[in-house]
C-alpha cells in the first residue's frame, strides 16, 4: 500500500471516528450530566496528549503561552465542546454536528460585522445562502419530532457552542504563537477540563463517580481513544500526506456519519427533508470554505503562518 493510499485510509478513519463521537457523546449523556462527561473526557485525553509530548521533550508553556492556552481552553473545550455535549441531552447528534459544521459561515459573518470586512465574492454569498437555507430546512424538519422548550434549549446551546469555536478560529488566525499546536491542544483540554468540572460541581450537574453507569464509561473511553487519540493521529497523517483541500473533506463527512449513525444506534429521526437540508447546508459550508482558502492563498506568507 502506497503512502497516498494510507493517507486516504486515514482520512476515511478520521471522518468515521469523529462522526461517530457525536453519537458516543449522545449515549454518554443519557444517564450522566453533560458538563461532567465533557470534563472527564478532556481530563483523560488532555493528560494523555500532554504526557506524550512531555515525554518527547517538549518544554512547559511559558507564562505568555499559558494565558493564551487558558483563553483557547475556555473557548474551545468549555464553550464549544462542553456546551455541544450538553446540547445532546435535548437534540439529536446529527443536528448538533450539523450546526457545529456551520462555523466557517459564522466566521465570515463575524469578519463582515465586527472586523469591517465588507468584501464578499459570489462564491461566498452563494455558500452563505445555501448554508442558511439548508439549516433552516433541517431545523424545521426536526421541530416536528422535538419537544418544545427542550428542543429550543438544545438549539441555543449548540449555536453558542458553534459561536465559541468561531471566535476561537478568528483569534487563532490573527494571533500566531510559536508552540506545537498539538501539544497546545493537550494543554487546552486539561485547562478546559478543570473549568468544565468546576462548572459541573458548582451548578449541581454532577453525580458521584460510582454512580456513573457502565454505558457512560464505555462511551467516554471511546471518545478518548477513538476520538481524541486514534482519529487525532490519523488526522495528522492525513494533513502531512494529502493536499489541504482533500484533507479537509472530513469536516463535511463528519455530520453525514453522525446523522446516519445516530439514526441507526439511537433511533434519531431521519427523513428525506433532513437529508436534503443537510446536504445543502454542507454544500454551502464547502463553498464558503473554498472561498476562504482562495483568499488566504492570495495573501503573502509570513513567518508566523509558516509555524
Amino acid at each position: 500500500m502506497t503512502r497516498q493510499q494510507k493517507a486516504y485510509g486515514a482520512l476515511a478513519l478520521t471522518s468515521i471516528l469523529w462522526g461517530t463521537t457525536w453519537v458516543a457523546s449522545k449515549l454518554a449523556v443519557q444517564k450522566a450530566p453533560g458538563l461532567q462527561v465533557a470534563g472527564i473526557r478532556q481530563l483523560i485525553a488532555g493528560t494523555i496528549l500532554v504526557s506524550w509530548f512531555l515525554f518527547r521533550g517538549e518544554k512547559l508553556p511559558s507564562r505568555k503561552h499559558l494565558g493564551w492556552l487558558v483563553l483557547m481552553g475556555i473557548l474551545m473545550f468549555v464553550c464549544s465542546n462542553g456546551l455541544a455535549t450538553v446540547s445532546l441531552k435535548f437534540i439529536s447528534s446529527g443536528l448538533s454536528s450539523l450546526i457545529a459544521s456551520l462555523y466557517p459561515l459564522c466566521v465570515v459573518l463575524m469578519e463582515m460585522i465586527w472586523l469591517g470586512n465588507k468584501k464578499i465574492n459570489v462564491q461566498t454569498f452563494v455558500g452563505l445562502l445555501l448554508g442558511i437555507g439548508g439549516i433552516a430546512v433541517v431545523l424545521y424538519s426536526n421541530a416536528f419530532h422535538a419537544s418544545g422548550t427542550s428542543y429550543l434549549t438544545g438549539m441555543l446551546l449548540s449555536f453558542i457552542s458553534m459561536l465559541g469555536w468561531s471566535i476561537a478560529t478568528l483569534l487563532i488566525a490573527r494571533n500566531k504563537f510559536n508552540i506545537n499546536p498539538y501539544f497546545a491542544t493537550g494543554w487546552q483540554m486539561l485547562i478546559g477540563s478543570f473549568f468544565l468540572l468546576l462548572l459541573s460541581v458548582s451548578t449541581g450537574n454532577f453525580i458521584a463517580i460510582e454512580q456513573i453507569p457502565v454505558l457512560t464509561w464505555v462511551s467516554i473511553g471511546y471518545l478518548v481513544v477513538a476520538g481524541s487519540v486514534v482519529a487525532f493521529v490519523a488526522f495528522i497523517y492525513t494533513m502531512k500526506n494529502l493536499e489541504p483541500a482533500i484533507a479537509s473533506l472530513y469536516a463535511y463527512l463528519n455530520p453525514i456519519v453522525a446523522i446516519f449513525t445516530g439514526a441507526l444506534l439511537t433511533d434519531e429521526h431521519l427523513t428525506l427533508p433532513i437529508i436534503i437540508g443537510s446536504l445543502v447546508t454542507l454544500a454551502g459550508v464547502y463553498f464558503v470554505n473554498k472561498s476562504i482558502h482562495r483568499e488566504r492563498e492570495k495573501m503573502p506568507l509570513t513567518d508566523a503562518d509558516a509555524v
